[in-house]
């Protein structure tokens, strides 16, 4: 028996010591700490979606009316497909508004002032995020920059009330946050184009149009497939940006979730509200995923 143990242990101290060993033995350390600062929150939360709440405690009995509350009710439905529809909104914003900068940045700034552009770029992150939701309140608001600017140029004669607490201030909002998120996936695919395609296209008698549409938007798609997933997952769970310049009909299903958990006292339908609006978003971006990789498979054919 001890030798088995000692030839258990010699090949042990063998195998860390290949180059497979040593990088399973760096990854153990992360892996672990993202298990236990992802996976069991999430386990967490599933494993609660399935009890209920009784009073003042939990009960742990296994039930589905959690989740068959969250789908047969309208107001749960409208909201995940209200924060659906606004996620989607603000993703094609986003990366409609990043693509011409970091397209700027990559075909037109001299090599050595990228640095400092993507630089310029990430100087929003310096401010509080909580900070930069309350100044877009001061230039959307009823007196705000914006009402105020228009107001004294004589183009309207009384403050837009559209813009704010509505579904529009979130877009808004959202957009300008989750941009630099948007540029910078964008910034790297296009960095990583070859030049001398392009320029072989333009001997070849390819106009700048012909050129983008067949070889920079191709091959620019990674990033922007990047950047449509960095911005859509995120802002369906966003509570935060809803709740200061939504109002009622800004409001997204991550602010019913907030309920649940603190004013309702029911966290079992909170976490199930959460768990279906996790599932949804899995789903969406695998779907978005596959019809990418088809469209490319399409046109490499």
């Amino acid at each position: 028996m001890g030798k088995e143990k000692l030839l258990k242990f010699v090949t042990t101290r063998q195998f860390i010591r290949t180059e497979q060993g040593r990088g399973l033995t760096l990854m153990g350390v992360p892996f672990i700490y993202a298990a236990l600062l992802l996976a069991a929150p999430l386990t967490a939360v599933f494993a609660l979606s399935f009890w209920s709440q009784d009073y003042l405690e939990i009960d742990r009995t296994f039930t589905l009316a959690n989740y068959h509350e969250v789908w047969s009710q309208p107001i749960y439905r409208v909201l995940m497909a209200r924060s659906l529809g606004v996620s989607t909104l603000v993703t094609l914003v986003t990366v409609t508004l990043a693509f011409p900068i970091a397209y700027f940045i990559s075909f037109h700034i001299h090599p050595s002032k990228k640095l400092l552009w993507i630089f310029l770029i990430t100087i929003p992150f310096w401010t509080s995020y909580l900070m930069r939701i309350f100044l877009w309140k001061v230039i959307l608001g009823y007196n705000g920059v914006i009402n105020g600017s228009l107001t004294r140029l004589g183009i309207i004669e009384e403050p837009l009330s559209f813009i704010l607490y509505n579904f529009n201030a979130v877009v808004i909002t959202l957009s300008h946050a989750w941009a630099p998120f948007a540029i910078l996936p964008i910034f790297v695919s296009l960095e990583k184009i070859d030049r001398s395609l392009l320029e072989a296209a333009t001997d070849l008698g390819d106009g700048p149009v012909r050129r983008f549409l067949c070889i920079t938007l191709p091959l620019a798609l990674p990033g922007i497939v990047a950047a449509c997933l960095i911005v859509f997952i995120p802002t369906v769970g966003d509570y935060v940006t809803p709740r200061l310049v939504g109002g009622p009909d800004g409001l997204m299903i991550a602010n019913i979730i907030e309920v649940q958990f603190k004013r309702a006292n029911n966290p079992p339908l909170g976490a199930a509200l959460a768990v279906s609006a996790m599932a949804i978003v899995a789903l969406a971006s695998l779907l978005f995923v596959r019809l990418n990789r088809k469209y490319l498979r399409s046109n490499s054919s």
